[in-house]
C-alpha cells in the first residue's frame, strides 16, 4: 500500500509573526475600549459605556479570528502580555478622539499584514485580511462620526441624553467571517 504524505502548510515567518502579533493588538484594543468604558460609565453616561462595551467584546473576537486562522493554517500562536491602556483621559472628546486615532493604528497595522502577505503572494492570507481591511473602514466610519456627533450635540444636555440613549441601544452580534 502506498504511503500518503501530508504536506505541511509552509507560512512565511514574517507573516506569520505579523497575524500573531496581531492577536495582541486586538486584544489590547479590547482593553483599551473596556477603559473607556469605564471612563463614561463613571460619567453617567451608560450608552457611551455599552457602546465601548461592545467595541471591546468585537476586539475580543478579532482576536480569537487572528488566533484561529493561524491554528487552521498549522501555525505556533505565542500569546503575549497585554499592555495596560495609557490614554490620559480629561473629557469626553479625548475618549471619542483616542478611539479613532486607535481605529487608524489598528489600519495601519492590517495593512502592514496585507503587504508582507501580498509580496510573498499569500494569496490565503490575503483573502482572510480582506474582511479586516472591509471591517476597518466601518470602524474609523463609526469613530468619526460619534466626533462629529459630539461636536453637534454634545455641549447641550437634552442632545448629549439622546446621544447616550442612541449609544446605549447598541446590542452586540458577533462578526459573520468564516474560516
Amino acid at each position: 500500500m502506498p504511503s500518503i504524505q501530508i504536506k505541511e502548510k509552509i507560512m512565511n515567518e514574517k507573516v506569520r509573526q505579523l497575524l500573531n502579533q496581531q492577536i495582541n493588538k486586538e486584544f489590547y484594543s479590547a482593553y483599551l475600549y473596556l477603559d473607556f468604558s469605564n471612563y463614561f460609565e463613571d460619567a453617567g453616561l451608560d450608552g457611551f459605556a455599552n457602546w465601548y462595551k461592545i467595541q471591546a467584546q468585537e476586539e475580543r473576537d478579532h482576536a480569537m479570528l487572528f488566533y484561529q486562522y493561524l491554528q487552521n493554517e498549522n501555525q505556533k500562536v505565542t500569546l503575549e502580555a497585554i499592555d495596560k491602556p495609557s490614554k490620559e483621559i480629561t473629557c469626553h472628546m479625548d475618549v471619542l478622539k483616542a478611539g479613532l486615532e486607535h481605529e487608524e493604528y489598528v489600519t495601519s497595522l492590517i495593512n502592514d499584514i496585507y503587504a508582507a502577505a501580498y509580496e510573498v503572494r499569500d494569496f490565503r492570507t490575503m483573502q482572510f485580511l480582506d474582511w479586516f481591511v472591509k471591517e476597518q473602514g466601518e470602524e474609523e466610519t463609526n469613530a468619526n462620526d460619534l466626533i462629529t456627533k459630539m461636536e453637534l450635540f454634545g455641549s447641550d444636555p437634552k442632545s448629549l441624553y439622546m446621544l447616550n440613549q442612541e449609544l446605549g441601544a447598541r446590542i452586540y452580534s458577533a462578526p459573520s467571517l468564516v474560516l
